[in-house]
This record gives structure tokens, sequence and C-alpha cells, in this order.
């Protein structure tokens, strides 16, 4: 692949590689020894930190820090992958800390997606096909599968793996060192070797401007699913009807469609 070292600029250091076809915004910084493919897209006051790698089909938004030896936009990792020209999109807001890995989805068109105003520590990665909404907060040495799913708000702690196909709740907090091979349900803090649902992540909720009110119906959603004795499909059924609340409804959808859809694994169970 053809390169051209970027020129001397106040944005772009001289050491840096940026491919002549590459798209970068004129507010772009890309760091010492940097390299930038053919087929990149960046957008405005995004930061490009020294050693970095953004390959493949990637297009990355505004005002994101993208830290030192992070590798983002590669082939993916599955022996699956043959060479399809699938994509990487990161939105805007973002820190991707040191050592990041981003893998390009599987097959032609399809995408490894990130929202805004995420955080990943050093040495996170984000496996083929994952897609990570907005402020979610990962913590460092975590290895997303291919096809996992966060949703917004969600706190995962370090030096975890994700099984592929998970799906993570909103507002979930998952425990340092847990090995996570189901869904974690929405609201709920989740750890342990096998994993379990401990509580509601009462913490996160508050943070997140959650009501009182709110919080009391969650708890009631949360003592039909895990502290009376009914089946799962049994408190998914009562549930329906507890409450129109959003976030309830929320959990109530996120659970069925764990048991339901083909490629969900099934809810992670709880201490009991």
């Amino acid at each position: 692949m053809p390169v051209s070292h970027a020129p001397v600029s106040e944005f772009i250091h001289p050491t840096a590689i940026v491919h002549p076809d590459a798209q970068l915004h004129p507010t772009v910084k890309v760091g010492a020894y940097a390299v930038i493919g053919e087929q990149v897209k960046i957008g405005a006051h995004t930061v490009i930190g020294h050693h970095a790698i953004v390959e493949g089909r990637t297009e990355i938004g505004e005002r994101n820090q993208i830290y030192a030896g992070a590798a983002i936009g590669l082939d993916s990792q599955d022996l699956k992958y043959v060479g399809a020209e699938s994509l990487v999109r990161i939105g805007n807001d973002n820190r991707i800390r040191e050592y990041v890995t981003i893998n390009r989805a599987n097959e032609a068109d399809e995408v490894t997606a990130i929202g805004h105003g995420n955080l990943l520590m050093a040495y996170v990665h984000v496996g083929h096909n994952c897609e990570i909404e907005d402020r979610v907060i990962i913590a460092n040495g975590v290895a997303l599968a291919g096809h996992v799913y966060i949703e917004s708000l969600a706190r995962i702690s370090g030096v975890l793996g994700v099984h592929q196909f998970v799906r993570i709740g909103r507002l979930a907090m998952v425990g340092g060192m847990s090995r996570i091979e189901r869904d974690v349900p929405p609201y709920t803090l989740v750890e342990g070797n096998p994993s379990r649902v401990r509580t509601l992540n009462r913490v996160g909720m508050d943070r997140a401007g959650i009501d009182a009110e709110t919080q009391q119906l969650l708890k009631g959603a949360f003592r039909l699913l895990y502290h009376q004795d009914l089946t799962l499909v049994e408190a998914l059924e009562k549930l329906e009807t507890f409450s129109d609340d959003n976030h309830v409804q929320h959990l109530r959808q996120f659970l069925q469609d764990s048991i339901t859809s083909a490629h969900r694994r099934g809810p992670i169970p709880s201490r009991l």
C-alpha cells in the first residue's frame, strides 16, 4: 500500500505516516510515528497519539482522544474472516487509552461500532462486530469477544473476559475479574466466577439521576425476578403489568429478548 510521510506542521508530526487518500479534518493532531491508512476518515479536533495505528475502513468522529499505541481498524481475528471490506465506526468525545485494540467486523459492510462519550482504558480489546453505545466505561485489560453489545452507561471493571454474543444492559455494573458468559441485566450489579446477579446498581442509578420513585419500581421488579418463587417466564409475565415505567419495561424486554433471541445466551442468574 503506498504511503507518504506527513508534512511538517503544528498538527501532524513529521515522523507520522499518513496515506495521501486518508481524510483528516485540518484540526486533527497526529503524534510521532503514528500510521493512518488509506480509507480512514477522522473528524475535527481528534488527537491520534504517538505510535497509534488507524487502518482499514475506519470512521472516527470529533474530539476523540486516542492514546499511544492504540490499534484501530485492523482485520478481525476470527478465523472465518477472509478480507471483507468491513468497517469500524467511532462517534464523538471518546477516550481510547494506551494499546486498546478495536477490530473491524467480519463481513462486507458490517460494523464494529462505538458511540459517544465512552472511556476505554488501557489494553481493552474490542472484537469484531461489537457495539458499544454511549457513556460506557471499560476498565483496564477487558477483552470483548465478537458480537458483544454494551448498552449506555454500563460500567465494566478490569481484567475480565466477555463471551461472544453477550449483551450487557444499561447502567449495569460488572465487578472486576468476573467471567461474563451470559447476558448482564440492566440496572444490576454482577460479579463472580461463575458470575451472579448480586443486587441493583444503586450507586450507578443515583449518578445517572434516576429518581427515587423509579428506583423503588426497579426494586420491586428485582424482587419479582430474584426473590420470589417464580420461574423467569412467570416473573416476566407479571412485569408486563407491574408498571409501565420505561426503565422497568426496558429491564423486562431485555430479559425477554435474552431468552428468546437466536444468538443470545440467556441471562446471568442470581446468587440464590
